[in-house]
């Protein structure tokens, strides 16, 4: 039964974007604990909100734009105090976490990892040298929620 869920999200022909379902599917060939699933997604999505009703704990993985090229930050996240009005095309962890408090009751602990990117050009495929260095760091910050 997965107890954790790892979602890398962003776009992969974005440069930058791309770092969070990079950093997934190397975290997916790595030995994790029983119990933990990694996904890697272009957008996050309202399918997830049921899936999260069942886990222990959600580690979202993405890049960010504002700071210092290559900074990795984890963040505790939570729910919204209330859901968005219209459930939308794709949602931010904040709102995922919200229908879920609204439409089950409760959630899952929530981590945001981000990794500053530096280039975010469209048709780019290819992470810029500072988020490529930033990998190794998302995933030891991963590793490091996971041996809490």
């Amino acid at each position: 039964m997965t107890r954790i869920l790892i979602i890398g999200y962003g776009n992969p022909i974005r440069g930058d974007d791309a770092i969070g379902p990079l950093v997934a599917d190397q975290l997916s060939q790595c030995a994790l604990p029983p119990g933990v699933k990694v996904i890697a997604r272009h957008i996050l999505t309202a399918e997830l909100i049921a899936e999260f009703a069942e886990l222990e704990q959600v580690i979202f993985l993405d890049a960010a734009i504002n700071g210092i090229p290559g900074t990795v930050q984890c963040q505790c996240v939570t729910a919204e105090v209330f859901p968005p009005v219209v459930l939308g095309h794709f949602q931010t962890p904040t709102e995922l976490l919200a229908w879920c408090a609204a439409l089950y009751g409760r959630t899952p602990q929530a981590w945001l990892i981000t990794a500053v990117g530096a280039e975010f050009n469209y048709m780019h495929y290819q992470l810029s040298p500072q988020a490529q260095a930033a990998v190794n760091p998302m995933i030891a910050e991963v590793m490091a929620l996971l041996n809490k």
